[in-house]
């Protein structure tokens, strides 16, 4: 394929610049807001479409399905039909599908629509990157990623309480409509503005990697179900989960060599020849894992065990995501004046660390909004010193369209990484729970005298509320019963955190492996 023209043409100043970055900024925004909006909003959608927890648990896998499919196409799709005209075609996908979304009479027809809205969403993510490092200049490059990154980093943590205080004082659909004027907005804006690169020809149909698109998506597609649904459906156990782990198998190994011998490849792996790269999805991956996994488990603790609301819950991570998005400049800055990224990375681990320790040791079934705080700064603080250095670093060895497909790998695996870490997250909280419970349970003894007396007051207690004794002795069981699966879930927590801790310790070392790039990257030459 041709070179395309030089990038230094795509470089804006002034107005023109903050409209462009504002633009892209609000798309990537858009479509991370909306992996997390939903999860507040479940309830409701069962309630008013008569959808089972199994049916309605498709309305996440959907929408994270198409995302993973389409993003490590953005490259190839780009040079097809124009960066500007994908950027913009997305945009309308994502919001006239919103639309569709609100509108939906039924759970199936909301599931089709989520995942054409993740069709166009996954596009809005990676392509927004290039936008915007493309309108910067080679010296402000560290600080275009900078703004980038606030947006995929306050947006998983936007959703929840963005989307309960709507679903609280309107209704679901509004989840959905809320796209609808920004949408429109950032489709004008994006078609007024917004420049493209030169291409080289576009390939005919007969050329188009057909299977490789097939492959992918059922390699992908497959996985992400297992990943979303291995837990509640018992694994391996069941014979949808082994058939799609089989299917994501060969779909993976058939992708690989597809890609490998084909002249025009969706999607281009001998970039992945890069040490640093192949380092970089790794970090990347783990980033995801700890990012998406983190902001998972939290709603849920805080909701289950400690009675919050979802918009409650929402509004705890907000100080974290606004650390985060301070940090963002300062990181760009100090990239700009040449501060070793190896050293920020690790430093952002070892603080990722601290923050997963400090949540082990504060978590109990009383613990209160003041000691959480602090905590979730300082996981505010790591992420602001992970995500753009993990880029760059990434990049830093490529040169090219490279930039561009290897900076859809490191978005693909960030993506990955999260299914990932919900899963094993989900599946582990699950088996610990229940080999706390059994543990706590063989040490509450009848005959001892502490036990005895706890019965006995919650027994009295319920009689002199009118029950009998045998009713009254039945509840204050009940009650302790309850009281240990509380206790053994919220050592489940603790023990996820501390293995997470344990998990970006253990990265540290692997930052060693990084080859400093002779150049800085030029992020200017990506092509998605």
């Amino acid at each position: 394929m041709k070179q395309p023209v030089v990038q230094e043409d795509l470089v804006e100043y002034g107005f023109r610049r903050v409209i462009i970055t504002i633009t892209a900024v609000l798309c990537a925004l858009l479509e991370i807001v909306d992996t997390t909006i939903v999860n507040v909003a479940l309830n409701d959608m069962r309630g008013s479409l008569g959808a089972s927890l199994t049916d309605i648990a498709w309305v996440i896998t959907a929408y994270a399905i198409a995302n993973v499919i389409v993003i490590p196409m953005t490259s190839w799709l780009s040079q097809q039909f124009g960066r500007r005209n994908y950027f913009a075609a997305s945009i309308i996908i994502f919001t006239v599908s919103s639309f569709l979304c609100g509108n939906a009479t039924d759970i199936w027809e909301l599931i089709i629509f989520r995942f054409i809205q993740g069709l166009g969403g996954g596009a809005l993510l990676v392509t927004a990157q290039t936008i915007i490092t493309e309108s910067y200049p080679v010296e402000k490059r560290g600080m275009a990623q900078a703004i980038y990154g606030m947006g995929v980093i306050v947006g998983p943590t936007l959703g929840p309480p963005l989307g309960g205080y709507l679903v609280d004082n309107y209704s679901w659909p509004y989840i959905f409509y809320i796209n609808i004027p920004i949408g429109i907005a950032a489709t004008i804006l994006t078609l007024s503005y917004v420049r493209s690169p030169k291409y080289s020809e576009k390939l005919k149909a007969n050329q188009v990697d057909w299977w490789g698109i097939v492959f992918l998506s059922a390699f992908i597609g497959s996985l992400q179900y297992v990943l979303e649904h291995g837990q509640q459906d018992d694994w391996f156990n069941d014979s949808i989960i082994t058939t799609l782990s089989i299917i994501s198998f060969l779909g993976l190994f058939f992708f690989i060599w597809r890609e490998t011998v084909y002249k025009y490849p969706i999607v281009n792996l001998k970039v992945l020849s890069d040490q640093n790269l192949k380092i970089g999805t790794i970090m990347c991956f783990i980033l995801g894992f700890g990012l998406y996994g983190s902001t998972f488990i939290i709603p849920i603790y805080t909701q289950a065990i400690l009675g919050w609301t979802a918009t409650d819950a929402g509004l705890l991570l907000i100080p974290s995501s606004l650390t985060t998005a301070f940090m963002m400049p300062i990181i760009g800055k100090l990239i700009q004046k040449g501060v070793p990224q190896n050293y920020m990375v690790a430093v952002g681990f070892f603080i990722f660390f601290i923050f997963t320790f400090w949540m082990h040791n504060v978590m109990t079934p009383d613990t209160g909004s003041e000691h959480l705080f602090w905590p979730l700064i300082f996981r505010g603080i790591g992420l602001g010193l992970l995500f753009v250095p993990i880029t760059t670093l990434s990049l830093s060895s490529l040169k090219g369209k490279n930039i561009g497909e290897g900076a859809a790998f490191t978005g693909m695996m960030r993506q990955l990484g999260g299914s990932f870490g919900i899963a094993i997250i989900t599946t582990y909280i699950a088996r610990f729970s229940q080999q706390h419970r059994v543990d706590l349970i063989a040490n509450i003894d009848a005959t001892k005298a502490n036990v005895q007396n706890r019965i006995n007051m919650l027994q009295q207690g319920f009689m002199s509320k009118g029950f009998s004794p045998n009713e009254a002795l039945d509840k204050a069981n009940k009650i302790i019963d309850l009281s240990v699966t509380k206790q053994s879930t919220v050592m489940s927590y603790m023990d996820v955190f501390l293995y997470l801790g344990i998990l970006f310790l253990l990265c540290i070392p692997i930052i060693i492996m990084v080859k400093k790039g002779k150049n800085k990257a030029d992020l200017s030459e990506a092509m998605h």
